[in-house]
């Protein structure tokens, strides 16, 4: 799943380099037109499950959710051929470009970085500019710091969460087989999603801690968005209505979820 690597070439944020230089904004999100899937945090979980399937990926050690944004490699049906984003939330990982945080040569601290191959950043004048004539961030930017750090911190609590369900064995292979327009179909592989059998055996103690840390909340969201999967089949049409949803199955070691 293509996640990252929509930064081309993120550098650290700096005076010397960017004193002159303004961010503007658009709705031109070509640079997310071959991500087919994106990280989300635990905080995202009721806005993103109304439109997303919302799955697990990553390797054993970095298991994070994320949301599928296509069918096959390279493909995001999200982005219309305007490069307009065709959904009302746009996740935070999305929002935050072109900036990201990066860490530091020591490897303790984190540094703002931003893409220069983003085509909103310039020394034209338009947009937003990032260092005033002191050579001190601007209030665009320290706005930037901030929505960053608390993107970290939600980051932080969604591994946790995933840690647990880690713990409580409850990630399963899952693969999607979804119909496409004219016959034929494609199968979403690599992800993994709550083993409902596993959950119905957890006992009450645990389905109460559970519950107290509100983690109970994101299973149920998770579970409910993968009829959004479906919608994806409806995406490759343009928009155009279909009879029926789409997804022959969503499947995984127990069998049907």
């Amino acid at each position: 799943m293509t996640q990252l690597g929509i930064y081309e070439s993120a550098v650290p944020l700096t005076p010397g380099r960017h004193g002159q230089h303004f961010v503007q904004i658009g709705t031109d999100y070509r640079f997310g037109a071959k991500l087919n899937s994106t990280p989300l945090v635990a905080a995202e979980f009721p806005e993103s499950s109304q439109e997303y399937a919302i799955v697990f990926a990553g390797p054993p050690e970095g298991i994070i959710p994320v949301v599928v944004l296509g069918l096959r490699q390279g493909e995001n049906l999200f982005i219309d051929s305007d490069s307009n984003w065709r959904a009302r939330y746009k996740p935070a990982f999305v929002r935050q470009y072109p900036f990201v945080f990066a860490p530091d040569k020591s490897g303790e601290g984190m540094l703002l970085c931003i893409d220069e191959a983003f085509s909103g950043l310039n020394r034209d004048g338009k947009g937003n500019r990032l260092f005033g004539e002191d050579g001190k961030p601007t209030a665009y930017v320290e706005g930037i710091l901030k929505f960053l750090g608390e993107y970290q911190r939600q980051f932080q609590r969604t591994r946790a969460f995933c840690r647990r369900l880690q713990e409580l064995g409850l990630l399963s292979d899952i693969e999607a087989t979804v119909a496409l327009p004219g016959g034929g179909n494609t199968s979403l592989k690599g992800m993994l999603g709550i083993d409902r059998a596993k959950l119905k055996a957890l006992p009450a103690d645990t389905v109460a801690e559970l519950l107290r840390k509100d983690a109970l909340e994101l299973v149920f969201l998770h579970l409910n968005s993968l009829r959004n999967l479906g919608a994806l089949r409806q995406r490759l049409t343009a928009g155009r209505p279909t009879t029926d949803s789409g997804t022959e199955g969503v499947s995984n070691r127990s069998g049907r979820t």
